[in-house]
């Protein structure tokens, strides 16, 4: 098949994914279709890991070396927007982050790879579920990836619409963050608003704790490490005229290491409880670790360079790109084997680019060939015969 004939195919896959998204481990039909796909190409195929997740190998020569490449399969809950002939048919499911794009790049890969055959060990194609919420990554790796499925190293890219177009993007060590969420809970006394002397009030205890939030990055991380902490909820129990017994303020923290993450979580818990003691309420707090960091490792990182470069050029390759806080859950994959992670851009320069997760974004298609062939020359320089 030619690469215009391929092309053709991916963009055709690619809105089969558009118009029948689903989201985080519901991702069956996705999944079967996929599988047949593979099949008809001579991969041998796994089910079921991570619960909805695949895995497909294709084994060429004698080398026992196998590399990962991997793509996410869920969409995310919203109602899409855009008039396409290819809109979700799915209420309250849109292909918004671009996955559909990314499971037909890795297609289109699959394909170049079986028909050219022109490597020595193993491909392991890795689609994972449930990318969107953070469990889709850990999902996969209980079930053995790694172990049970060996992969030697694994790389996986993201298209990125504020991005140019063509061009890929990383960079050695810290390129997303994670994203670690918190609940806390502040239990005081109500009372009539025209009597506060008689509460113990949640809501100025949330104020000053929100405040106080904000001095941790300030004056407790180090200048020369990055993160975020932001409270992004507020909820009482309260009426217009009367002071709540009880609020809850929402957010997460990102950050590039776990040493920060542990620093963030440390400092916030002792800022909640020193306030809330002060102002004689009760509290409790909740502090989860959703997405690791994106750290991708040196030797791999250099390969993914090395590989954009040969296939797009070396003036559409950014080797040290700026990072992200925005969090990916290929992560956790990265905290188990090397890696690599890069970005895809896809901003057309005569039109305005529209946000992931917006009802009206579509992934630019004439990026998925790129992509393609970018996840194809790895598999050769890494499975060189």
């Amino acid at each position: 098949m030619n690469r215009e004939e391929l092309k053709k195919e991916m963009i055709k896959w690619r809105r089969h994914f558009h118009k029948n998204p689903e989201s985080a481990f519901e991702e069956v039909n996705t999944s079967n279709y996929i599988a047949d796909l593979l099949r008809e190409m001579g991969y041998e195929v796994t089910t079921g890991i991570g619960k909805t997740g695949l895995i497909a190998d294709l084994k060429v020569g004698t080398s026992e070396k196998i590399i990962g490449l991997r793509a996410d399969m869920d969409c995310i809950e919203l109602d899409e927007k855009l008039e396409t002939e290819y809109k979700s048919v799915n209420k309250n499911r849109m292909h918004a982050c671009g996955h559909d794009g990314h499971m037909a790049t890795l297609l289109g890969a699959a394909k170049i790879l079986a028909e050219e055959k022109n490597f020595d060990g193993t491909v392991r194609l890795v689609f994972q579920p449930a990318e969107e919420p953070g469990k889709g990554a850990k999902e996969m790796v209980k079930d053995g990836l790694f172990t049970k499925y060996h992969v030697d190293e694994i790389y996986g890219l993201h298209n990125m619409p504020g991005l140019e177009e063509g061009k890929i993007y990383t960079k050695v060590g810290s390129i997303m963050g994670s994203e670690d969420d918190f609940v806390i809970k502040i239990h005081g006394k109500g009372s009539h608003a025209s009597a506060p002397n008689m509460s113990i009030d949640p809501l100025v205890i949330a104020a000053n704790i929100i405040l106080a939030l904000q001095t941790i990055v300030a004056r407790n991380v180090n200048p020369t490490d990055t993160a975020v902490v932001s409270c992004t909820e507020l909820h009482t129990d309260g009426i217009r005229n009367a002071i709540p017994s009880n609020v809850i303020i929402k957010g997460d923290t990102r950050s590039f290491s776990k040493e920060v993450q542990d620093l963030l979580e440390k400092r916030m818990k002792e800022v909640v409880k020193n306030i809330c003691i002060a102002y004689g309420a009760d509290y409790e707090f909740e502090y989860t670790h959703e997405f690791s960091p994106t750290v991708n490792h040196k030797e791999q990182t250099e390969i993914a360079i090395k590989a954009a470069e040969n296939v797009l050029g070396r003036e559409n390759v950014i080797a040290n790109c700026q990072p992200t806080m925005i969090s990916e859950d290929f992560g956790y994959f990265l905290t188990k084997i090397p890696g690599c992670f890069v970005f895809l851009g896809g901003a057309k320069k005569d039109k305005e680019p529209v946000a992931l997760h917006n009802s009206m974004y579509n992934y630019n298609e004439d990026i998925l060939l790129n992509g393609a062939e970018f996840f194809a020359e790895i598999i050769r320089i890494r499975l060189k015969k």
